[in-house]
């Protein structure tokens, strides 16, 4: 009984212990750890509504969209709501400046107009299982196999054990596969059972001027007037399996899909998020934190202000450069103000101050109860995060500076070193007419790899322009003696000159230019045959530049990973003095691309001194951020019609205004974007799509007074399909509920 009463007087007190609003919830446990609480809050369901293994449940609406996204089916015929931002790459990748899907929308009126998206794929969960017990014997069954003590953790091993328990049986059915994941770092495994989706069409997207309203200047802040959202179609072969895209397949039949209330959301009102949330960290040391600020994010931000500076003087000057990069500045400038805000909450709320307060509970608790491997775990964190700072930062430089920040670093290098081997071989005496076929296989690969590098959304002058910025500035913050060979020719032939050292390599490469690669394309065989302009072609500048960042990585690599095991070691017995010390339900594990729960309430927040904000924003505010100059402000003159007349058809709130977002105190992710916000009677209110600046340090310590999750309203969704896209037969599809 005294046990008892300990563990709870501790979950009481510790921060350890995950207060109201706060988690990342397994569905299956949800009975045991928050459910109580949930319904206290206003939930009306069961715990078996939301996730049931012998049924279906609402967990059957909610799918991982392509590789980084949450999505809902909303129809009976497939149709499937994600976000602007998750749908942008292929909404992107149908545009040009004939059809600008990105500037003017996309809505398909009928299914034939609906366009394919090849690669893109969509995931359902259909079950899932707790195998602690099976891989802990895995691991003990194979561990004269496992001499690097990696396989605990390794996802090649989980998945090929995954497989084993599976069958055959399971595997062979379309689209399914499975996979093993760890939890509380190696302390406890899950095995998902996943069916596959490929044939996923694009039907409607609005303009960015809706879907992308705010665009940088907004991302992470609230008050927010974004309609970021974007639909989809599921489709299948005529028997209802997972098939690859033919005119053929039919849409998706599915297991559940939501309901729709156009009630909306008061403050106070519960909200509940299912989704995909993808990397938090819940459990770092006082010392991972510092480390996190000093050198991950603070490089981060550094280097990518310079290189989205340098890449938005280009967007700015050229409609058509615009459509090429705008992915890339939208995806850099995502993580740049994620590390401004994250390390606003570190040192506001004193981060490493509250998790040493958490180290010597534990440090108190095991020296108490005769755990000394908790101690020594905790030591061992130490001394390898002060061991390893150096080349972290060398390593964060590298891949901020020149391999993020220089597009020609990373171009393909596979068919130039087939072509130099085969004429390696060639040389050696090997018989001609394999030497033949092997230039031949060279240079059919060569030209897929320049196809691939110079793409509709590579332009030449701007990685020029962003390079030499880049190059500068990672050369002034690296000492010399730990460059990667690539600049010894910078300060040997040009003088340290950047300008002139990069002009270089694109004058003197295959694929500096167009016209470098049409006279080799044209006649192939005089460089192979040219003694001269073979030599040119071995020493390729270009080539010679991204091979040569590409060994200094593998070689920052090679000495980081020197301390994966022994850290993950020392995390996986940290964590099991945590679990150990407030007992098997006090926690939620870190996020990792598995299903969770979260849940809170609308409501506004208090970001400082005399500031409050509301928890809804409202169409009148986009009117009101408005800038015809400014192309992240620019409001579409057929939406401003709407606003004046209040054409808002059924989709006004009770005072007759237009809801557009609305802010809750959820607990969200990179990953639950494009997850659905759920009212207490299971009903979708809303798609969530950001988090509020001040609570993006949330991923290592959760702000109640702070966190807020950004969720477009979905009246607004609904508003805009309906009036302003005039795509009825959209709605017609739904179940709306008033």
């Amino acid at each position: 009984m005294k046990k008892t009463v300990f563990y709870l007087t501790l979950s009481a007190l510790f921060v350890f212990a995950a207060s109201a609003d706060e988690g990342m919830w397994m569905l299956h446990l949800l009975k045991q750890q928050k459910f109580a609480e949930m319904q206290a809050l206003g939930l009306e369901l069961e715990d078996y509504d939301i996730y049931n293994p012998d049924s279906t449940s609402l967990k059957d609406a909610v799918l991982f969209f392509g590789s980084g996204c949450t999505g809902e089916v909303i129809s009976p015929e497939g149709l499937i709501l994600t976000n602007h931002h998750c749908g942008y790459g292929q909404i992107q990748n149908h545009s040009s400046l004939e059809n600008n899907y990105l500037d003017d929308g996309f809505w398909a009126m009928t299914r034939a107009e609906e366009l394919p998206n090849p690669g893109l794929i969509v995931t359902f969960i259909d079950g899932m299982e707790d195998v602690t017990d099976y891989v802990k014997q895995c691991l003990e069954r194979d561990k004269e196999q496992d001499s690097d003590g990696v396989f605990f953790l390794s996802p090649s091993y989980l998945n090929r054990i995954a497989r084993e328990k599976a069958g055959e049986n399971l595997l062979s059915l379309p689209g399914v596969e499975v996979e093993i994941k760890p939890f509380y770092g190696g302390n406890q495994y899950y095995m998902f059972i996943k069916k596959i989706y490929s044939d996923v069409r694009l039907v409607g997207a609005p303009p960015s001027s809706i879907g992308k309203f705010g665009a940088d200047t907004d991302n992470w802040m609230w008050p927010r007037h974004t309609g970021d959202f974007s639909l989809f179609r599921i489709y299948t072969d005529k028997e209802g399996n997972p098939a690859s895209y033919s005119p053929e397949n039919v849409p998706l039949k599915p297991k559940r899909w939501l309901r729709i209330s156009t009630d909306g959301v008061k403050e106070n009102d519960f909200a509940m998020i299912l989704g995909f949330p993808g990397t938090t960290h819940n459990y770092y040391t006082s010392w991972e934190v510092a480390e996190r600020r000093d050198i991950d994010n603070r490089v981060r931000i550094d280097m990518r202000e310079i290189r989205q500076n340098a890449m938005l003087e280009e967007m700015l000057n050229d409609p058509a450069v615009k459509i090429q990069y705008a992915a890339k500045y939208s995806g850099s400038t995502n993580a740049y103000k994620n590390a401004i805000g994250t390390n606003w909450a570190i040192d506001m709320r004193d981060f490493e101050q509250l998790k040493r307060e958490q180290q010597d509970r534990l440090l108190e608790w095991a020296g108490n109860n005769g755990k000394p491997e908790y101690i020594e775990a905790l030591k061992e964190i130490q001394r390898m995060v002060e061991e390893r700072a150096d080349l972290r930062y060398r390593s964060w430089m590298l891949n901020e500076g020149i391999i993020r920040g220089v597009e020609f670093a990373n171009l393909p290098q596979r068919g130039w070193n087939m072509l130099l081997r085969a004429i390696g071989d060639s040389r050696s005496g090997k018989s001609r007419s394999v030497s033949r076929d092997e230039v031949e296989k060279a240079l059919l690969q060569l030209k897929e790899d320049y196809e691939l590098f110079a793409n509709k959304n590579y332009n030449m002058d701007v990685d020029k322009k962003v390079s030499a910025a880049m190059i500068s500035e990672y050369l002034r913050l690296i000492d010399r003696e730990n460059l990667p060979s690539c600049f010894d020719t910078l300060y040997s032939q040009f003088n340290g000159d950047v300008k002139a050292f990069i002009d270089y390599i694109f004058d003197h490469s295959l694929f500096g230019n167009r016209e470098n690669w049409s006279q080799f394309e044209t006649a192939p065989l005089k460089f192979i045959t040219n003694k001269r302009k073979l030599k040119l072609l071995k020493n390729d500048p270009m080539f010679q530049f991204a091979r040569s960042v590409n060994r200094e990585r593998e070689l920052l690599n090679i000495q980081l990973n020197k301390f994966d095991v022994p850290f993950s070691l020392a995390r996986r017995t940290y964590l099991e003095g945590i679990l150990e010390m407030e007992g098997p339900y006090a926690h939620f594990p870190d996020a990792n691309l598995t299903l969770r729960l979260t849940y809170g309430q609308g409501k506004g927040y208090h970001p400082r001194d005399a500031v409050t904000y509301s928890h809804q924003t409202t169409l009148r505010g986009v009117m009101e951020k408005e800038d015809p100059d400014n192309w992240e402000f620019v409001v579409a003159e057929k939406l401003k019609s709407l606003y004046r007349e209040k054409e808002f058809g059924n989709y006004a709130s009770a005072d007759g205004r237009m809801p557009v977002n609305f802010a809750a105190t959820t607990h969200t992710t990179g990953g639950n974007s494009g997850s659905p916000v759920l009212n207490g009677k299971g009903e979708l209110i809303g798609i969530n799509f950001d988090r509020n600046w001040e609570g993006v340090g949330g991923d290592i310590q959760y702000l109640p007074d702070y966190q807020r999750s950004i969720i477009v309203d979905v009246r607004y969704v609904l508003f805009v399909i309906d009036k302003f896209a005039g795509a009825a037969h959209l709605i017609e599809e739904l179940e709306l509920f008033h």
